[in-house]
């Protein structure tokens, strides 16, 4: 049975998640947006949100479960959908304040 592991929405972004249209696919989600929570054995997510139900302790629309894999899903309206973290993307190496050329090689 695993044992998923709850990340919780942060209170603050509850309401925009909350209005913000329905998109299909995988969800990005960014790691800052979420507070690590308890854990739970459940054979699957939806085992998981009936226990926590039950418990007390109930998931939210926009609440994550996450496998020991690394597998996220996201808790929506419509039930769960694949979710994944959001990487930012890597800066180029060179291009940046260091890589301005200054007005002295410029003129030369």
């Amino acid at each position: 049975m695993p044992t998923y592991r709850i990340h919780r929405l942060k209170d603050h972004l509850r309401q925009s998640f909350r209005y913000a249209p329905h998109t299909t696919g995988r969800a990005a989600v960014k790691v800052r947006d979420y507070e690590p929570a308890a854990s739970i054995d459940a054979v699957t997510p939806y085992a998981a949100f009936f226990a926590l139900r039950e418990g007390g302790s109930a998931l939210e629309v926009g609440d994550l479960l996450e496998t020991p894999e690394g597998a996220l899903t996201i808790f929506k309206f419509v039930g769960f959908e694949d979710a994944e973290w959001a990487v930012p993307a890597a800066k180029p190496e060179g291009v940046g304040v260091d890589a301005v050329p200054s007005p002295a090689s410029v003129s030369a």
